[in-house]
């Protein structure tokens, strides 16, 4: 998608009053210790919200993660939060460490804060679990439950080009069906921390217990550089660790992970921007030169000897919405340079293939075409060269769209396909239907053609679209087309 369905810079409106904070108080029925001890606070409330606090402390042995769940009674919903990846489904509030604040020694506390809307009483909760053990009681901890279901095997299979298919190391055709997963796009540049959501065993699990087995990965290359306009916590080698552990658990549970830049530097008024801002705060037409070479050849470093992890070079260009011609464009999309109608210096296509090749990198590459990557008519005529034989067509398909049913797939893509494999990095519809998604399904799988959902986020499926309403994968109403779809053919 050209933009996520909603941004976490959510203004909070209304007159907010200080009020006295609410706090759960420490229960201990024989006055020992309890495992963890949460402190509940309402630092501030106004009609329709309030801001809150918790304060977690560890009183067992040293943990290297954190989970805290509570339930709101009041009809409460958490908007924003910091310090901790947020979420809730249903009246189920969960917060989870952030890469950095993941670490809790025995007696060491941590304090996490959230806006949240609410009417009524604003109940304050009552339990609290930290990893599945109930705090400000007498309790031995818990262990955390192993989760259920397929084991994570670390069998996420090294991916070669052959012909018109993607295949593994002994040559068996791979396709790649699964979802994107968005966030590391967005959540560090707005300063909010690095994913959206959770990114944990259960979280990687839910995924492939649709029976998928790909995740595509949004970035963006300002975080990962870890330039100054960006917090240092979500940052350089903190979000460079951050991907890296997540790639490392996508592929224990098999899946292979798709690493794609998807906004970058480089400022663009134009027709159909996203935004004015030079930093990569939305799509813009093309990646940059300052920047976006210098990533590629950062992230093929990180992965070089990962042939598992592939590459999608840039989201979805859309220099033809800048040009004056459909050859300019499309000249711009391969060459780069100085583009008519974009103001700074374009990284192209080929220089990107050149920076990743140039880190020794001989990993699997997908380049997405024009009109955000929905138009592939001359993507062979302009096909980078790469000394590795390694890349992939990469289509996106929505309702929406141009192309979008099977005359102009028929016209458009098959010939695309009947050269190189073609992988449909995402499909989806603003419906909360899934009809549109069950004819691409249709169309990709009877030519034996790859494709991934947008997206595994918990968002609204009309405006989205969202596949999922929360993290444990139970599916919107769009969702369950691509769930349903990915279980019947991969039982």
């Amino acid at each position: 998608m050209r933009h996520p369905p909603r941004s976490v810079l959510l203004a909070v409106t209304g007159a907010a009053a200080l009020v006295g904070a609410a706090l759960v108080p420490v229960v201990s029925a024989s006055g020992a210790t309890p495992a963890c001890t949460v402190q509940y606070a309402v630092t501030s409330q106004w009609d329709t919200g309030f801001q809150g606090s918790v304060t977690i402390t560890n009183n067992v042995a040293a943990m290297s993660s954190w989970s805290l769940s509570f339930d709101f009674a009041g009809g409460q919903e958490v908007t924003q939060g910091w310090n901790a990846k947020w979420s809730q489904s249903g009246t189920t509030v969960t917060a989870t460490n952030e890469s950095w604040n993941g670490s809790l020694g025995t007696g060491a506390s941590v304090s996490a804060g959230f806006l949240g809307s609410s009417s009524g009483s604003n109940a304050v909760p009552t339990m609290f679990k930290l990893n599945g053990t109930t705090c400000n009681v007498d309790a031995e901890p818990t262990p955390t439950p192993t989760p259920t279901g397929p084991p994570a095997t670390g069998s996420a299979p090294a991916l070669h080009v052959s012909g018109t298919k993607l295949v593994d190391a002994g040559g068996a055709a791979h396709r790649l069906l699964g979802v994107n997963r968005s966030g590391g796009e967005f959540m560090c540049v707005q300063g909010y921390g690095i994913w959206d959501g959770p990114v944990d065993d259960a979280a990687i699990k839910a995924i492939a217990d649709w029976k998928a087995n790909a995740v595509r990965i949004p970035l963006n290359e300002e975080c990962w550089l870890g330039l100054s306009n960006i917090k240092p916590e979500y940052a350089g080698a903190n979000y460079i660790d951050a991907v890296k552990e997540l790639v490392t658990r996508v592929e224990s549970y098999g899946l292979t992970p798709i690493l794609d830049l998807h906004w970058s530097y480089g400022q663009y008024t134009g027709n159909s921007s996203g935004c004015s801002d030079v930093h990569a705060t939305c799509q813009k037409p093309m990646p940059d030169a300052q920047y976006a070479p210098s990533f590629w050849s950062s992230v093929a470093g990180a992965f070089k000897d990962d042939q598992a992890a592939v590459f999608d070079l840039f989201n979805e260009p859309y220099p033809d919405r800048a040009t004056s011609t459909t050859a300019q464009a499309w000249q711009c999309w391969r060459d780069g340079g100085t583009c008519p109608g974009i103001g700074y210096e374009v990284a192209g296509m080929q220089d990107l293939v050149d920076s990743i090749r140039g880190a020794g990198a001989r990993n699997v590459i997908m380049i997405g075409g024009l009109a955000y990557s929905n138009d592939l008519s001359q993507w062979l005529t302009y096909k980078p060269t790469d000394p590795a034989g390694n890349l992939v067509a990469a289509y996106h398909g929505y309702n929406f769209n141009t192309c979008a049913d099977a005359s102009c797939w028929n016209s458009a893509l098959a010939p695309v396909a009947a050269q190189v494999p073609l992988v449909a990095g995402e499909i989806g519809e603003n419906t909360c239907s899934h009809a549109f998604v069950d004819q691409a399904m249709k169309w990709f799988d009877d030519r034996g053609l790859s494709y991934l959902g947008w997206t595994w986020n918990t968002w609204d499926c009309s405006s989205g679209p969202s596949l999922i309403s929360d993290y444990s994968g139970t599916p919107t109403a769009y969702g369950a087309g691509l769930r349903d779809h990915l279980q019947a053919i991969n039982p």
